[in-house]
């Protein structure tokens, strides 16, 4: 029989998304000073003000209003309207040092026996649904939230946008798991007064039909093109739906619309609600914090997995102990579709992937300064790619260039290892 499956995403204007976006450009303000600084920082924005907390050990100093301005800035909150605004908001800060308890038990003689800066679970996911290897319903609820930012900001085409949206995938699924169509979707687009006279919003609707699907369809491939189109025609029989500003006008909106804290989409930032969340957020958070640098490696496992034929679908799922380098276990689940015994790939992971922090650090450049990009539309399921970036500047030491990898967890650089380690049969049993 089949069902149903939604996940939802948000936009880079979404108060919650505007903290995870100063959280991480804090967080790479202070490790392109000092790469080794251990920071945990989270972030409030409400109507008019930002407020900055947590916790930092670091060589470096940070301009945080600065930083926050920029940020808010760059999102498009540039009008007094919006009643949050980047050159008129206070900003306050009340970042402390970190706590020499949590400092002892990740700082080692040795770097490589770096012990966990935290406890706590860390699940990886990855299915075929999608050229991504991602959920076909987080996927497209990503997508169609960054055409829709692209549109606002190129200002050609529905102008009345404002910086605040969210969306909402409900697709569904054959019983054997697979993606069958897309039944639902909701955009909730926050706008200038005028579009949605009267409660209607048939103006945005119409917009979101004629100008945002056909751009997110043309930069989609494989399944997601294929059932976004048959999407638009089942549409005009009303054999699937799409909800837009479905409570009317949605003007106010942002932190003056709603509070927003660091660390409030955690589904949102991961796979959508189709895998488990261990619960740790990850913006604002330094690498030695196994809550944001494990989950990358455990999705880095579950991609490579998937990718070299193991299985169609896998969960992973690995645990540590604060201060402990090793985890203290890694569990696995391919949903029936993979022909090793899940306990057997679970007993190979750690002779494949070193899940040490230390290891898991170097391995993926998680010292220089790749964050602020991960704080909107998804941490996972992005184009793995290379940039320059500046460096250095603490205490008038020179500025410099350095190339370094963002996404890099999203790379199939595993296959081979994978391959020796994890022989045939492993025809996966979905059809």
């Amino acid at each position: 029989m089949s069902y149903l499956f939604t996940s939802e995403s948000v936009s880079e204007g979404h108060p919650d998304k505007v903290a995870d976006q100063i959280s991480d450009a804090l967080l790479d303000e202070f490790l392109r000073q000092d790469p080794d600084s251990k920071v945990a920082v989270e972030t409030m924005v409400t109507t008019g003000l930002v407020v900055v907390a947590g916790e930092v050990r670091t060589r470096g100093f940070v301009d945080v209003q600065q930083t926050a301005r920029d940020v808010i800035r760059e999102i498009g909150y540039t009008k007094a309207e919006y009643h949050f605004e980047a050159e008129g908001c206070g900003v306050l800060s009340a970042i402390h040092e970190q706590s020499p308890d949590i400092f002892q038990g990740v700082a080692r003689t040795h770097p490589e026996e770096q012990g966990a800066g935290d406890q706590g679970m860390m699940f990886g996911y990855a299915t075929r649904e999608t050229e991504q290897l991602m959920p076909i319903s987080i996927e497209l609820a990503h997508r169609l939230l960054h055409e829709l930012s692209a549109i606002r900001k190129d200002g050609k085409e529905m102008t009345y946008l404002r910086p605040d949206a969210k969306s909402q995938v409900t697709v569904e699924y054959n019983d054997d798991r697979t993606p069958k169509r897309i039944h639902t979707i909701v955009i909730a687009a926050q706008h200038d007064p005028g579009p949605c006279a009267g409660n209607n919003c048939e103006m945005i609707r119409q917009d979101i039909i004629n100008i945002l699907l056909p751009k997110v369809i043309k930069n989609v491939d494989g399944l997601m093109k294929q059932m976004l189109e048959t999407y638009l025609r089942e549409l005009s029989d009303n054999t699937s739906q799409l909800l837009v500003n479905p409570t009317g006008k949605f003007e106010i909106g942002g932190p003056h619309g709603d509070t927003g804290l660091t660390g409030r989409k955690i589904v949102v930032d991961t796979y959508g609600g189709m895998a488990p969340h261990g619960g740790g957020a990850f913006s604002g958070k330094d690498p030695s914090k196994v809550d944001r640098s494990a989950a990358y490696a455990a999705r880095h496992i579950a991609k490579n997995l998937v990718a070299a034929g193991v299985a169609d679908e896998v969960l992973v799922q690995v645990a540590y102990a604060i201060g402990v380098a090793d985890p203290v276990s890694v569990f696995v689940n391919t949903f029936g579709t993979s022909q090793i015994p899940d306990a057997e790939i679970a007993a190979k992971i750690p002779e494949i992937f070193d899940l040490r922090p230390y290891a898991i650090i170097k391995r993926f450049g998680l010292k220089n300064p790749i964050y602020r990009p991960t704080a909107a539309y998804g941490h996972f399921g992005r184009e793995p790619y290379t940039a320059t970036v500046k460096i250095g500047g603490h205490n008038g030491d020179p500025v410099t260039e350095k190339e370094v990898e963002f996404f890099p967890w999203e790379k199939l650089d595993y296959l081979q290892q994978i391959n020796i380690s994890l022989p045939s049969p492993r025809v996966p049993r979905r059809s």
